[in-house]
């Protein structure tokens, strides 16, 4: 039994030994990292990780899908400062000067945040769009003079595909530092318009029944409201109309727009309804020689 005994506290000795094994100590021996600091740091990152994922899964357990991504975006860049606070509370628990930690590193801390500062500015912007609600999956924005449909919503990123197609991603701080444009905030459905100038002298009331039969014959044009037409201006060269019309998919605004312009155009032909062209007088002065 001694000899057992012997062997047993042999073995927890060397456990021991292992365990206060130093990996990194420096010079004035206020940091002292272990083994036993790492595996036990170890540990409690699992035991934080299991319980943070009990708690999502509690949470998100009833909401539905929208609001789950939300949460799950919001709640996967909280868990690292909860990561944070945990591992300081360990080095304070186990006689670790934290202070001393982040004396060594202010200027490692400070050249990281500097670097990183777009990247936090894109991170709270992104939690501010999930929280009030700015923007929306399948939403129609315009932003900095481009158009898209988003398609997701991530806490760095948006992403929106284009006109033509293409996807296009934008950092979430362009929503704080540029002037957003959600033409589906209201409504799928939106009021859209084109613009047409006619020579004087033509039959406004002409006009005015062409430009709402081009606009009725279109099929993505809503019968309720109905389209109407505005006698806008006096141009300098023509009459200026305004045609409204409405649709309830705004990312086909371009080409309905566009098969408006040739509908009306042919209309114009066929009734000869005249689309002037700029015009301007030049009157050339010739001065006497004495």
């Amino acid at each position: 039994m001694e000899e057992i005994e012997d062997i047993k506290d042999s073995l927890l000795d060397k456990i021991k030994d292992f365990l206060d094994l130093i990996v990194y100590n420096n010079n004035d021996d206020s940091v002292q990292i272990t083994i036993g600091l790492i595996l036990l740091v170890i540990v409690i990152f699992i035991i934080t990780s299991l319980v943070l994922r009990g708690i999502r899964r509690l949470v998100t357990k009833k909401l539905p899908y929208e609001d789950k991504i939300k949460f799950t975006s919001i709640f996967s860049f909280a868990k690292w400062f909860i990561y944070v606070i945990v591992l300081l509370i360990v080095f304070d628990s186990v006689g670790i000067n934290v202070t001393a930690i982040f004396a060594a590193s202010a200027a490692l801390l400070v050249g990281i945040g500097l670097a990183l500062q777009t990247f936090f500015q894109d991170i709270l912007a992104g939690i501010f769009i999930l929280i009030d609600q700015t923007v929306h999956v399948g939403d129609i924005i315009e932003i900095d003079g481009k158009v898209g449909r988003v398609t997701s919503i991530h806490l760095r990123t948006t992403r929106a595909v284009t006109l033509d197609n293409k996807v296009l991603i934008i950092p979430n701080h362009k929503y704080l530092t540029s002037i957003l444009f959600n033409w589906t905030q209201n409504d799928v459905i939106t009021r859209e318009s084109i613009t047409v100038g006619v020579a004087y002298g033509s039959n406004v009331e002409m006009v005015k029944e062409l430009l709402l039969q081009a606009a009725k014959s279109h099929e993505k044009i809503l019968k309720d409201p109905e389209p109407s037409v505005m006698f806008s201006d006096f141009g300098d060269s023509a009459l200026i109309f305004k045609l409204w019309f409405t649709i309830n998919d705004s990312f086909t605004r371009f080409s309905i727009q566009s098969d408006l312009r040739f509908e009306v155009d042919k209309l114009f032909r066929e009734n000869n309804i005249t689309i002037p062209f700029p015009q301007r007088d030049i009157h050339i002065f010739q001065q006497k020689s004495e």
